[in-house]
């Protein structure tokens, strides 16, 4: 099972990004430094967001020292480590629906409000972040692409040198990388999709996926 939930978090990933971005008013909520650019574009254009998006890297910090010493303990306690982290992931992010669609619509990226349902969003994809670097490690990242289609292309660049890759079980790291590039992708597309259809209730949908995510974790960890 552990091979398919990184799959499913890329396109969690994909998702979320996507979905916060749209209604958001420009902000990344797993892709944090992105931010760095649209808070540029915020200042330059004089849109409204910028609040979130300078704080969106402090509290993605945070955040992730907290999952990282959270982890630890948990760890020395015997716990269910990625279930719980996944468990917390799972509410921040039913808390971020329940505030988008109670809030609907966020005309003013400046106003609390929508500054409270971002960082909310962006303290869930915090704990994905921090989950797969922990607990996810031997898989590609599943919020940030460009490493993983760097790392593709170099790959199949040896492919053409004929030379061969070390043997590994299970699928090839290669065919890992590239189906978390699509489901990325795909969870990008389809959260543009579901945007355009339901607004901001779009964002109902990641809490099942992580709810997904909590079945495959247990399957795994028995």
């Amino acid at each position: 099972m552990k091979r398919y939930l990184p799959t499913l978090l890329s396109f969690n990933g994909g998702y979320v990004d996507t979905a916060g971005f749209l209604a958001l008013h420009g902000l990344f909520t797993a892709h944090v430094t992105g931010n760095f650019v649209t808070v540029g574009a915020t200042f330059v254009f004089g849109t409204t967001g910028a609040v979130a998006k300078l704080l969106a890297l402090p509290v993605f910090c945070v955040t992730v020292m907290l999952a990282g010493t959270m982890s630890y303990r948990l760890s020395v306690a015997r716990a269910p480590v990625l279930r719980i982290m996944l468990g917390i992931q799972l509410l921040l992010l039913a808390l971020g629906a329940v505030l988008a669609i109670r809030l609907d619509p966020l005309t003013d990226g400046d106003n609390w409000m929508a500054v409270v349902t971002g960082l909310v969003l962006v303290a869930a994809m915090s704990i994905q972040n921090g989950l797969h670097r922990l607990h996810l490690s031997d898989a590609p990242p599943s919020t940030l692409m460009t490493g993983t289609v760097t790392q593709i292309m170099l790959q199949l660049a040896d492919r053409f040198r004929r030379v061969q890759p070390a043997a590994v079980g299970g699928p090839s790291p290669l065919v890992r990388m590239a189906a978390s590039v699509a489901s990325f992708a795909v969870g990008c597309g389809v959260a543009a999709g579901m945007y355009r259809l339901a607004g901001n209730c779009s964002f109902a949908v990641p809490p099942v996926l992580i709810t997904v995510g909590l079945f495959l974790a247990g399957k795994e960890q028995g």
